[in-house]
This record gives C-alpha cells, structure tokens and sequence, in this order.
C-alpha cells in the first residue's frame, strides 16, 4: 500500500523550520502576556504597600505633608 510521495531533505528541513518559527511566536507570544502579568503583580504590590503607609499614617494620626516634612528633615541625617 504505498503512503505517498517521499519527502525530500530539503521539503523535511523546509516543515521543521516552520515548527520552530510557529514554536518561538508561541513562547514570545506567552512572554508578553507574562510581562504584562508581572508589571499588574507589580503595581498591586506598590498598592498595598502605600495601603500600609496609609495605615501607619492613621494610626500616629499623621497627614501625607507631615510624612513629607519628616522625611525632608531626616534626610540630613541619613547621607551621613
């Protein structure tokens, strides 16, 4: 029962190069999307993190300006 038409060296190199373009469009493909995933993780965490200041603040009954204030003037203190 014959199956065809052989295929040349070439024709097999010619497919074999398609499937590793096709793989290679696929994994930047999941790339961009993990990219795009970790800069979302990214910004939930400096959220959460300026949450926790929030908090602090509210509890020493602080405003934004007065952590300003305090950071400017410890700021001497700190390039030492």
């Amino acid at each position: 029962m014959p199956r065809g038409v052989r295929k040349t060296p070439l024709q097999k190199l010619e497919e074999e190069l398609k499937e590793v373009r096709e793989s290679i469009k696929q994994y930047k493909d999941c790339l961009v999307t993990l990219e795009e995933k970790e800069k979302a993780i990214q910004d939930k965490i400096k959220l959460e993190q300026f949450k926790e200041v929030s908090t602090i603040l509210d509890e020493h009954e602080m405003s934004i300006m007065d952590l300003k204030e305090l950071l400017i003037s410890s700021k001497p203190e700190l390039e030492q």
